[in-house]
């Protein structure tokens, strides 16, 4: 009603039923629907969908995932994570868009920096961004005749910079 739906059409490539277990890693070049439970990791190159029965304790890598069930542990889905209103998710997200539905729970952190591939890059990336970052006693003009300098250094105008900050 107020967003706006997509029309997917999804081709299942693999199924866990429901009461289905799975001791080990669940492994798919396709995408993958799960209603039983997975004891390991998941990694699916497509789309994972995980009904309201299933139960994934490890890690998720999906392009996207809709998630009804139980997961402990962290997902990555770079493209969107789903987590419909019977989802339980215990660990970190990573994705570049998250839905979240009321009554769904999640414990854990989001990240939605679509330059970062998982947890194993936090670290790097918080170095990045210190390592980038103004020092702190400097004033406002200070750094904004910074920003301005390295862009007429490297050959950006006013006008340029507005283009682009303006595309988004």
């Amino acid at each position: 009603m107020f967003g706006k739906k997509e029309s997917t059409n999804v081709k299942i490539t693999s199924m866990l039923g429901a009461g289905a277990e799975l001791q080990g890693d669940f492994i798919n070049d396709g995408s993958a629907r799960i209603d039983g439970t997975v004891n390991g990791d998941v990694r699916i190159k497509g789309m994972l969908i995980l009904g309201s029965t299933g139960k994934i304790s490890g890690n998720v890598e999906a392009e996207s995932a809709v998630l009804g069930g139980e997961v402990l542990g962290n997902v990555l889905a770079p493209e969107k994570a789903e987590l419909t209103d019977t989802a339980r998710v215990l660990g970190d997200v990573t994705t570049k868009t998250i839905v979240i539905d009321e009554n769904a729970v999640f414990q854990g952190r989001c990240n939605m920096n679509p330059n970062l591939t998982g947890e194993a890059d936090g670290p790097q990336a918080a170095q990045r961004a210190v390592a980038v970052s103004v020092p702190e006693e400097k004033t406002i003009a200070e750094k904004m005749r910074d920003v301005l300098q390295k862009d007429a250094a490297d050959g950006v105008s006013e006008k340029n910079r507005s283009e682009k900050e303006g595309a988004f």
